[in-house]
């Protein structure tokens, strides 16, 4: 594929190929079918610019935290930077669900390597995560998506 100034887009910014660069169309699609009504169809012109948007967004997202990270002379970016830099780009709506869904994923990710001799990947505590994913991005048939205001 050519783009409008003649480079490929296989070669994108700095030698960076497209589909490294992009999170892929499908799981794109997957997302946005999700949200959408279940009779609704989304064009290929919608899913490539969301791709590019949500892939902006989570370079946008990360660059912010990896410079703290810079700053306080860590190598790792872990989750409480991302909620760090979603709040300081002025994303609040999206640091607080995402920090309680992580305080949860560490709750139940050491509950389970605590305890390896018992069972703890029971069907009930496997679906808790997608229960605080879901306090996110919600489908249209299920609730009011949550960036909603009152």
């Amino acid at each position: 594929m050519v783009d409008n100034l003649g480079a490929s887009a296989s070669s994108e910014e700095g030698g960076i190929k497209e589909q490294d660069r992009l999170l892929p169309i499908a799981n794109v699609g997957r997302i946005m079918k999700q949200i959408l009504p279940p009779n609704a169809k989304i064009s290929k012109e919608a899913k490539e610019t969301m791709q590019e948007c949500v892939s902006e967004f989570i370079g946008f997202v990360t660059s912010e935290a990896s410079e703290k990270c810079r700053k306080e002379r860590r190598k790792t970016v872990n989750g409480d930077d991302i909620c760090w830099a979603l709040g300081t780009l002025g994303f609040d709506d999206y640091a607080g669900p995402l920090k309680r869904y992580l305080d949860r994923y560490r709750e139940l990710e050491g509950d389970r390597s605590g305890n390896q001799d018992k069972v703890s990947n029971s069907a009930e505590e496997m679906e808790e995560p997608s229960s605080y994913r879901s306090n996110i991005v919600q489908p249209r048939n299920q609730a009011e998506p949550s960036y909603r205001r009152n």
